[in-house]
């Protein structure tokens, strides 16, 4: 039991002595409708804190930069990593409070102006830690239109020029402005969009802020991190440099070296990864995100959905000959002819117009899949379908019952507690901010696509009918996440949708679903960003300049990184033509580039009906839709069991969406770490977990980076790998895994059977 003065004081109240809560406060307390947030967000205020500090800004583009640069950098490696915002976080609170204690304290004047300001405003604060977070933020974020890059210079191996690309990814990231600025009045001042991802960075916010004492013998969690950091930083010279093999060992194809079978089973990078594993935390977080950072229902959901798919579907199909999948490698997202050779794109794309050449098309082959790869899509379609079937039948009554009440709130000049102190505070932003934003992205975005000689296929029109489809979907998929934390997305709907309508053109159709569904979920992250900053009480013009000023950064600086990677690698996301060792085989971008031919050269019309080879596919669209109705009459029925709740159809069908460039090494190590620290851990040992598990999770990112990092600018950049010797290789030395198992097909290095 706490004491205060001389009284003791029980737990039940020491939280509102923590926020330092006075009566008038306290009676605001329950004034939130969703318990929560009333647990978990402070209803205090110092409108008189510094916010737009000398410290945010360097502290904060910075982190954005840094966070950006690294997170393209590795898009194009082997083992994908992304650092998140939590990293910067973390470590920006100690640089803060030593630039507060070193920086001078004078005013500078701004010559020829009446402006002024302080290298040192006083002590590093709240309100700029948050700041500085949201820049992080956008550093964190991915420009989803890199991989149009990417698969027009590395795998077309097209001309695009740099303005067209640079203009791409900044507009595809501002359009998100406007369709937020439309509905931040429901989605953001409401109580009852509360956003549940933003107490998770609250309640770490309290955490790095509260006084810390340490233990004797124990360490602060400041100290705890430095540990971790440095001991990732330093262990991952082995994988990264002297033993690249230990990203994926595969047991079970040194065992039976010159069996096709025993290697499709065994190989955790193109097989089933039975036994596979990776000691290498770029292997275990690298595609999936780290396991540390996951609640373990969404874990156990996820894992059964991967091993269903695997073990159950892949194998019946694939051992079957469903399809003639033998004729291909069991698990790769390369697309074949009939013959079981790679697709020849250029033989059905013609050179000056690059769009489809029906005629060559019908003389070659229909394309093909792997089966792996095709029931990758059939479950991309039953994941949508599942997700609006889950929402509505356990959310639909919850969202309804919000929807009019946030009607109600959003009336109220003073909706609860949080929204009170903000209108009180602060000035909003202006509509026209966003509305200017609006204006300005989209002449950029039709000067993109219609000028420079039309590289990007898609016409004016495609680009406006993908604004009115993010447009359309915001308001209801924001909803949705802001009151379920899931959010539904859009890119086999856009592809569905241009593919029809529009083609023969690769391109165009990945523009298309660049500026339909990337867009939306922008504005849905600046929204999440903007609740958060309402939470933690900071003036809205504030955290807009921020949000804006850190997207044009953070766009610029992944366009830079990637345009500088794909001009000065040689055969960058070419592994049959990179040393051994390179890890620069853009699995991301290979995917991509796969997809730019399923749905944008062939389309959807040859490939899911009756003219191309998979037309079963769509009847996972009818799976998906009844899929939660079972677990939702079980929920019904026995209401006193509540795992049943916990069984997430959604998360079931869509867990091997990442698949690839995630693999099943990547999948049984995710799952392990995740069992071992959100179920065991969190069991037995709640204390550590909860002082502990994030900070670690955020350590071993950022040793992973830097030293990844420092490789490349001292090895790796001037050809230098690690000793030549078998552990070098960054496969997982299964060869025979990406053969085919069909009667007198010849593939190069497999063997004919």
């Amino acid at each position: 039991m706490a004491t205060f003065g001389n009284e003791a004081v029980p737990p039940s109240k020491q939280q509102k002595l923590h926020f330092e809560i006075d009566k008038a406060e306290a009676e605001e307390e329950d004034d939130n409708p969703i318990e929560e947030v009333r647990l978990t967000v402070p209803i205090t205020d110092d409108p008189k804190q510094a916010v737009l500090t000398v410290r945010t800004w360097i502290l904060g583009i910075a982190a954005c930069v840094l966070l950006a640069f690294v997170n393209q950098f590795f898009q194009f490696r082997q083992n994908q990593l992304s650092i998140g915002s939590v990293t910067a976080q973390i470590l920006v609170l100690p640089i803060g409070k030593f630039m507060a204690s070193t920086f001078p304290k004078k005013e500078i004047h701004v010559p020829f102006t009446k402006w002024s300001f302080s290298l040192n405003p006083g002590p590093f604060n709240l309100k700029e830690h948050v700041l500085i977070t949201i820049f992080a933020n956008c550093g964190a974020n991915s420009v989803y239109a890199v991989y149009i890059i990417t698969i027009i210079k590395a795998f077309y191996h097209k001309g695009l020029h740099p303005v067209a690309a640079m203009l791409l990814a900044q507009t595809t990231q501002l359009l998100g402005y406007g369709w937020a600025g439309t509905f931040r009045k429901i989605l953001v001042d409401s109580p009852y969009m509360w956003w549940p991802a933003t107490l998770v960075q609250v309640s770490l916010f309290r955490a790095l802020h509260e006084k810390e004492k340490r233990e004797k013998g124990g360490r602060t969690r400041l100290q705890f991190f430095a540990i971790v950091f440095f001991s990732s930083f330093a262990y991952y010279i082995v994988p990264g440099h002297f033993f690249p093999s230990l990203s994926a060992l595969s047991f079970v194809c040194w065992i039976w070296k010159d069996s096709v079978t025993a290697q499709q089973i065994g190989a955790g990078l193109n097989g089933l990864g039975i036994g596979s594993f990776g000691i290498d935390w770029s292997t275990i977080a690298g595609f999936l995100g780290s396991p540390l950072a996951y609640p373990f229902f969404a874990i156990a959901n996820t894992m059964v959905g991967f091993i269903l798919f695997m073990y159950v579907i892949v194998p019946i199909a694939y051992w079957s000959n469903f399809r003639e999948a033998k004729r291909f490698p069991i698990f790769t997202s390369h697309t074949y002819d009939s013959m079981g050779q790679p697709f020849n794109i250029t033989r059905v794309l013609n050179e000056k117009t690059f769009d489809m050449n029906l005629t060559e098309y019908h003389n070659y082959s229909k394309l093909y899949l792997s089966i792996f790869f095709a029931f990758v899509y059939g479950l991309s379609f039953a994941a949508l379908t599942s997700t609006l079937t889950h929402v509505a039948l356990f959310e639909g009554k919850n969202i309804l019952k919000l929807w009019k009440k946030t009607k109600t709130a959003v009336k109220d000049e003073f909706s609860d507690v949080h929204t009170r102190i903000m209108k009180k505070n602060y000035d909003v932003v202006p509509q026209w901010w966003f509305t200017v934003i609006l204006i300005i992205s989209v002449a950029l975005a039709l000067f993109a696509v219609e000028g420079f000689g039309k590289q990007l296929q898609l016409p004016w029109w495609g680009l406006l009918l993908a604004c009115l489809i993010a447009l359309l979907f915001t308001l209801p998929v924001g909803v949705v996440q802001a009151t379920t934390n899931s959010q539904i997305g859009l890119n086999v709907i856009t592809e569905l949708v241009i593919g029809y309508i529009y083609p023969g053109k690769p391109l165009a159709n990945v523009a298309f679903k660049t500026y339909g569904y990337i867009s939306m979920s922008q504005a849905l992250g600046f929204l999440l960003d903007f609740k958060l900053g309402h939470y933690m009480k900071i003036p809205p013009k504030s955290m807009f300049v921020v949000q804006l000023v850190g997207t044009i950064v953070a766009s610029t600086v992944y366009f830079a990184t990637a345009w500088w990677l794909l001009s000065t690698i040689p055969d960058i996301c070419n592994p049959d033509l990179l040393p051994d060792g390179s890890p620069w085989t853009c699995p991301g971008g290979e995917v991509f580039y796969n997809a730019s031919i399923i749905w944008g050269v062939v389309g959807p019309l040859r490939m899911f009906t009756s003219h191309g080879v998979y037309p079963e596919q769509n009847w996972w669209f009818l799976i998906g839709f009844l899929a939660p109705i079972p677990t939702w009459l079980l929920a019904r029925k026995y209401p006193e069991k509540k795992w049943i709740k916990l069984i997430h159809m959604p998360l079931i069908l869509s867990a091997t969406a990442g698949m690839p460039p995630a693999r099943t090494v990547h999948f049984w190590s995710w799952g392990v770490v995740g069992f071992v620290f959100n179920y065991y851990i969190y069991k037995r040992y709640k204390g550590w977990w909860a002082r502990h598990n994030y900070i670690l999770s955020a350590a071993l990112d950022a040793g992973v980076a830097f030293m990844a990092v420092i490789l490349y600018f001292t090895l790796q950049s001037k050809d230098i790998y690690g000793p030549n010797w078998w552990g070098l290789d960054s496969s997982d030395h299964c060869p025979l895994a990406k053969c085919p198992t069909a009667p007198g097909i010849e593939v190069k290095g497999c063997p004919v059977l």
